[in-house]
């Protein structure tokens, strides 16, 4: 029986969060290929990213805080189809985050070549009346510092604690996932702890609740198309509202006690990813892509020899 109930979990996951189809082709070959940012098992970005719970919270809290910037929200409020579907853009995202983490080179040029191709069609006006266009490369760079510090801020909140960054792998997280959003576009990326919240910082006068992003927010929190759905949805973005800042909670509005969010809000969450991770089990995207890697070993060895048979001919 809880084999068949892990199944319809699986299922019902992989409909909502991919769209039915994993598309392992992307993550699995070719063998040896190191991937087009060169992450590999083990680095931050690969454990961040790897962690179901913290990343659906983290991503929750990356669309509130994104949603904080006017012109990057009303590109969203009149470009985007959020509202009519939700889940697409959900797979939409996570298919962009999946690929570049885990996939092949050529499955990460192909993703970042057409988020590329999209953004030049997205432009208009803000409704204070500022024009504003989705390859500007600042606004590139928020909505990137927005939601990599809110996956790690899931992270470090919901992984088991043996498995939370240092300070140093904070760093190097970081890091890691700058050059995907310099690959969008994006110019002066903070590349550290202290660069992200003082980018942060330098940001918070421009940050504010519109209207649009008030209603996004709402629209979000109520999301579900079953009472299961809902449910999990709620417990999930309740928690996400305790990854934002302060002056974040402040500008949205959401007034959540801070005892309400360690006491309720956390391990509510802790408990639906508990059943989530029960339920996807071990990461079949995770193990093509370790699959594909393992290659890289034997791809080394044959370069050497190949080089050791060519400095052999050239001393005969």
């Amino acid at each position: 029986m809880l084999v068949g109930v892990r199944d319809r979990i699986a299922a019902e996951l992989t409909a909502t969060v991919h769209g039915g189809d994993l598309r392992l082709e992307r993550y699995a070959g070719p063998a040896g290929d190191p991937g087009l940012f060169g992450i590999a098992p083990g680095d931050p970005v690969w454990r961040v990213h790897g962690h179901a719970t913290g990343m659906l919270t983290g991503g929750f809290a990356a669309l509130m805080l994104q949603s904080l910037h006017p012109l990057a929200m009303a590109g969203v409020d009149q470009h985007s189809d959020f509202r009519a579907d939700p889940v697409g853009r959900l797979n939409g995202i996570v298919l962009f985050v999946t690929t570049t983490t885990f996939g092949s080179s050529a499955a990460s040029r192909e993703v970042v070549g057409l988020v590329r191709r999209i953004h030049t069609k997205v432009r208009g006006t803000a409704p204070d009346g500022r024009p504003y266009r989705a390859d500007d490369p600042g606004l590139l760079t928020w909505v990137h510092t927005a939601e990599v510090r809110c996956f790690l801020a899931g992270h470090q909140t919901y992984a088991p604690r043996a498995q939370r960054l240092t300070s140093a792998e904070c760093d190097a997280y970081y890091r890691q996932v700058a050059p995907v959003a310099e690959a969008l576009g994006a110019r002066d990326v903070p590349r550290t702890s202290l660069e992200v919240a003082d980018y942060l910082d330098r940001l918070r006068p421009e940050l504010h609740a519109t209207r649009a992003a008030s209603d996004s927010v709402l629209f979000l929190r109520r999301f579900g198309r079953t009472r299961r759905e809902r449910l999990a949805v709620r417990r999930l973005t309740n928690a996400s509202v305790g990854l934002l800042p302060d002056w974040a909670r402040a500008e949205l509005a959401i007034h959540r006690p801070a005892f309400v969010r360690t006491a309720w809000d956390r391990p509510s969450a802790t408990a639906v990813g508990r059943v989530i991770e029960w339920g996807l089990g071990p990461s079949q995207i995770q193990a093509a892509a370790r699959e594909r890697l393992a290659g890289l070993g034997e791809s080394a060895e044959r370069t050497g020899h190949r080089r050791s048979a060519a400095a052999e001919d050239e001393r005969a």
